[in-house]
């Protein structure tokens, strides 16, 4: 193993990945507080070089956020794949899937990680309103017990399809 350190020491984002997102919301809503949830469809176009283990990938997924203090909750029902998300369906079903870090320069980090030993496993850029914006999965499961994302947040996010629950007015 190679001894160098990753580009990050902390987290931004915890996900869990779900089979039904609207359950999933409605739960954490009604067990947890947790609401709002602004939610987006992550596929192509607006995803633009995808992959999932080191090939271009057309993937797609119905992401939700909110925020549960300074870190941000997500949920991730996939939708088409194969991806990551599904894997970890099949092995685990529902469940804690990833911890995210935001990343000022996602090239910069990937390549930090990857002298670190550690491969891009899926993938995604241009998902802001100006095409910036990226992500990538790390394989630190075996090492860390769990897979990191780094995040480029876009200079501009997208306004989200649909905020649930619908505000009451």
């Amino acid at each position: 193993m190679i001894d160098r350190r990753l580009p990050f020491s902390k987290i931004d984002q915890v996900c869990v990945v779900v089979r039904d997102l609207r359950r999933a919301m409605e739960r954490y809503r009604r067990l947890l507080n947790l609401f709002p949830w602004r939610i987006y469809t992550f596929s192509a176009p607006v995803v633009q070089d995808m992959t999932y283990r080191g090939k271009p990938a057309d993937y797609s997924m119905r992401v939700a956020f909110t925020q549960c203090g300074p870190v941000q909750f997500e949920l991730i029902e996939p939708l088409k794949g194969p991806t990551i998300y599904h894997e970890f369906l099949e092995r685990h079903g529902e469940g804690i899937h990833h911890f995210g870090v935001w990343v000022p320069n996602l090239e910069q980090a990937v390549a930090e990680a990857r002298l670190a030993g550690f491969e891009v496993i899926q993938s995604g850029r241009g998902y802001g309103v100006r095409g910036d914006g990226g992500y990538a999965y790390l394989n630190t499961e075996m090492a860390l017990g769990a897979i990191y994302e780094l995040i480029e947040v876009p200079s501009e996010r997208r306004p989200p399809e649909e905020i649930y629950p619908p505000s009451e007015e």
